[in-house]
């Protein structure tokens, strides 16, 4: 049975994704188009570089065709955020992204996305889910690739250069001109190296690009920018003195950056710099949206400038939906996905990626010090995160300590609120907190922490994990 996840569908390549789920799923989203009248303006698909994704962007067209359901697919591999911005440029009810994202190699998945290029709420990937249950195989339509193409109904787009023009257009190019900056890209095997390497050589850096070769298994890493996964642009950048590393996950929505001391600086720390800049330094108004495992430190800055933090569950169709409700300047979450007001509703490695150049070009400071001003003013929290993989049996056993028994350890802090909206969170009195939640895209349960001090929050996180009796 297909099951989404915070982050679409995702499953083992020739276990639960095969050919003939993914036309399972591409006629419940056919359906549902027909449903609702949504059929007028057809359907945007695109894929990645994963094993079988362009492949399976052919099975969605060739179902979509056989529904009567004009075909917009890109002709070439694409970033996840330039799929979302075709379908709120073409006005299109539905989008489809074929990618895992992150996820290890042995993975690919389904991204759906609503009219404006937003993820499918929950109500639209429950009322899929209830679809496909209904479903059996002779319901499913399907014709031949080839045949789409010679009827028209099956047409091969090429939104490049709108993508990267728009991003150009909402980035001081002229600030980053007058730099020369040297910077060291790492697609990560992934998608982000056309569009990042425009965009950067466009505003005159100096660019240089590692691990950029087609390779289904991405290097034998998992293909999400991390302290553990960059190694090799941080020993590139300190060798060679770039002034900055700029990384991507395998669909180019999520953000690593090595500085240029060889530092990993953390997604939390990205979208501090990028709120603190937004509105210190170019004065926009506004609030901002995090995911409920993301840095406080928002909260501090945003009360600083007389605006709000709002706390939203994991998942960006959260984080966009409150950003809309709010007119909130900036959205994002820990794990390195984040958007500004008046781009696309979802996260986008490549804008943030060049928003961040713009910032240090900007500024005149480098990412140290503009962290360092941050927390002159601000002060401090550290923030600790792991994982851990279970026996699926286990899995009933902790849902059951954590959400029906509601036990937790005594942490030795005192505690001033516990939230069960999304996972187990725990807020401390000392303006800490702790999160456990399982992950929607992997069998994981994920423990974060952020304390005033690192060894508060190491003390907090394990102690937590010796409760669930993890390991």
């Amino acid at each position: 049975m297909i099951k989404f996840g915070t982050g679409g569908w995702r499953a083992i390549i020739g276990e639960g994704f095969t050919m003939d789920n993914v036309k399972l799923l591409s006629q419940a989203i056919a359906d549902d188009m027909k449903a609702k009248n949504q059929t007028d303006k057809g359907i945007v698909i695109g894929y990645d570089r994963r094993f079988l994704s362009d492949k399976a962007a052919k099975w969605v067209a060739e179902v979509m065709a056989a529904n009567g359901i004009a075909v917009h697919l890109i002709n070439n591999i694409a970033p996840t955020p330039m799929i979302m911005f075709t379908v709120k440029k073409l006005g299109t009810k539905y989008g489809v992204a074929v990618t895992a994202s992150h996820n290890p190699a042995d993975y690919n998945g389904i991204k759906v996305f609503t009219e404006g290029g937003r993820d499918a709420t929950e109500d639209v990937t429950r009322r899929l889910e209830n679809r496909m249950e209904n479903l059996h195989k002779e319901d499913i339509k399907s014709t031949p690739f080839e045949k789409g193409l010679k009827d028209g109904i099956i047409k091969l787009i090429d939104p490049f250069n709108d993508y990267i023009d728009t991003i150009l257009s909402m980035i001081d190019t002229d600030a980053i001109r007058s730099r020369g900056l040297r910077i060291l890209l790492d697609p990560m095997f992934g998608v982000s190296k056309s569009s990042l390497q425009t965009i950067l050589l466009t505003a005159r850096c100096h660019l240089d690009i590692i691990n950029d070769r087609h390779d289904t298994l991405f290097g034998g890493r998992l293909p999400s920018p991390s302290a553990a996964t960059l190694t090799r642009l941080k020993d590139i950048v300190t060798e060679k003195g770039y002034d900055l590393g700029i990384a991507t996950d395998g669909d180019a929505d999520r953000l690593g950056i090595i500085d240029d001391k060889g530092n990993f600086i953390h997604p939390n720390d990205i979208m501090v710099l990028l709120y603190y800049y937004l509105v210190k330094y170019k004065g926009w108004k506004g609030g901002v949206v995090r995911n409920i495992a993301t840095t406080h430190m928002l909260d501090r800055i945003a009360k600083s400038f007389g605006e709000e933090c709002y706390e939203v569950p994991v998942g960006f169709k959260h984080i966009s939906s409150k950003m809309e409700e709010t007119d909130a300047v900036i959205g994002g979450e820990s794990s390195g996905g984040l958007t500004i007001r008046g781009h696309i509703k979802g996260k986008d490695g490549i804008f943030a990626g060049s928003l961040l150049v713009e910032m240090i070009c900007s500024t005149g400071k480098k990412i140290s010090e503009m962290l360092d001003t941050i927390h002159r003013e601000f002060g401090n929290l550290y923030t600790v995160e792991r994982d851990f993989k279970f026996a699926q049996e286990y899995k009933t056993e902790l849902s059951d300590i954590l959400f029906k028994q509601k036990r937790l350890p005594d942490f030795g802090y005192p505690v001033r609120e516990v939230s069960y909206r999304d996972g187990v969170k725990v807020y401390f009195e000392n303006d800490g907190w702790i999160v456990a939640r399982f992950s929607g895209t992997e069998p994981l349960i994920r423990i974060f922490s952020e304390m005033p001090a690192e060894a508060e929050a190491k003390d907090v996180n394990v102690k937590m994990q010796q409760f669930l009796k993890l390991s």
